[in-house]
């Protein structure tokens, strides 16, 4: 009997996860994976620094799709599948020990992309995956008896394909030769452009925690988040910006990436709490010069911006301040108003929101509910998480549920 054949295309993490699941749960087929580029596992080398944040430690499927602000509907019933839990005994089964840090984001005990992506690479080829890269895949049609994969050398035929190109538009176009619909792709994780000079000079300090808000036109209800932030060269970076680039993805993307941030330094002090503190500097700080005695937590450099802002001079004597000027100070640090005129990059690990549209798939199999035999994983799906591990656990988890829903398609 002929042996099926399954066709991986795109050699990312979620390609080779399926290529793997793919073939251990269908030990009677053969398995290809088509890498357009020179490369496999590209996205993988670079992520979280150059250690891979894998995944995270969150364990309950409910609290786990709450990072996610696309996709996290369809994915509770494949977390009950395939979690991090279960991630971390994959990686372990093949002597990958993975670490969890105080925010919950877990990487290799090495702290080496390279761990995880020789750890996929060994596994494809140990179950029997043909690995091909330079490959790109021009097209496919489906045929009476499976698809037609066209290669620059010429047609392949297989049974069953996996798509898992990520963000590609090539993969897009494939999606939609084959009935699919595509939400229009938009950036998902980026920084904060505050085209403040003042702020900018501050590049390189951070505060923890900090609460952002962002109001954008037409847009009643602010969006809000709270965590470390960082000042950059271009304006404002860290884990709450981050997230609140994602969770605004779309919303950012029809305002052209404009509109108004407003700043609680000091969350953890109501507004009355700062005024009192500030007062009671005022009583106690005498001739000192306000830029010389900060009550806050702040760094010394970013105190000195927001006194700044709030036109105070910087040799002003503490016992002088009015109460004009602490009022508006407290305003700088409980609610500072910032103008977003735009967003950076964050470093090399680009996400997108949009992709294929879920309802068009089967999330017990990930197989096409528009064509038979076609399956999907990863970042072509319309999904998307925030920072901290959440993407490349829906790539680890849309993979191996391909790799059943394969399996189950042929029996």
């Amino acid at each position: 009997m002929e042996k099926q054949r399954i066709v991986v295309i795109g050699g990312g993490a979620a390609g080779f996860f399926g290529a793997i699941a793919a073939t251990h749960a269908n030990p009677q087929t053969t398995v290809t994976l088509y890498e357009a580029g020179p490369e496999c596992l590209a996205k993988v080398r670079i992520s979280g620094g150059g250690r891979c944040n894998v995944t995270h430690h969150c364990f309950d499927p409910a609290q786990l799709v709450q990072n996610y602000p696309r996709g996290g509907k369809a994915l509770r019933g494949a977390f009950s599948r395939f979690q991090p839990q279960d991630t971390i005994a994959w990686y372990r089964q093949r002597g990958v020990k993975l670490k969890t840090e105080a925010d919950g984001r877990m990487f290799p005990i090495t702290d080496d992309s390279a761990t995880i992506v020789d750890c996929l690479m060994q596994s494809a080829l140990q179950a029997g995956v043909t690995i091909k890269t330079k490959a790109p895949v021009k097209q496919v049609i489906k045929t009476r008896s499976g698809f037609a994969v066209g290669l620059r050398e010429g047609d392949v035929k297989c049974d069953r394909i996996l798509l898992a190109t990520g963000s590609s538009p090539q993969g897009h176009r494939i999606a939609k030769s084959l009935g699919h619909t595509i939400e229009p792709p938009v950036p998902s994780l980026f920084t904060f452009t505050i085209k403040d000079s003042d702020l900018r000079q501050r590049s390189g300090l951070s505060m923890d925690p900090v609460e952002i808000k962002l109001k954008l036109p037409g847009h009643k209800k602010p969006l809000t988040q709270t965590g470390p932030v960082l000042i950059t060269h271009w304006g404002l970076s860290g884990p709450a910006v981050l997230k609140l680039s994602a969770w605004g993805a779309r919303a950012l993307h029809d305002q052209g990436y404009q509109g108004t941030v407003l700043i609680n330094w000091l969350p953890q002090l109501s507004q009355d709490n700062v005024r009192a503190q500030l007062q009671t500097a005022r009583s106690e700080g005498g001739k000192r010069a306000i830029s010389n005695h900060n009550p806050t937590p702040a760094p010394k450099r970013l105190w000195t911006y927001f006194v700044q802002r709030a036109q105070i001079k910087s040799n002003t004597q503490w016992t002088t301040l009015s109460n004009k000027a602490i009022n508006k100070l407290t305003q700088e640090l409980c609610q500072g108003e910032y103008a977003l005129q735009g967003k950076g990059v964050f470093k090399d690990e680009f996400v997108t929101c949009g992709g294929i549209r879920l309802k068009e798939v089967n999330f017990k199999t990930m197989e096409s509910r528009l064509c038979s035999n076609l399956f999907f994983a990863g970042e072509i799906l319309d999904i998307d998480g925030i920072t901290g591990g959440f993407n490349f656990q829906s790539a680890w988890t849309t993979g191996w549920l391909a790799g059943q829903g394969i399996k189950d398609s042929l029996t």
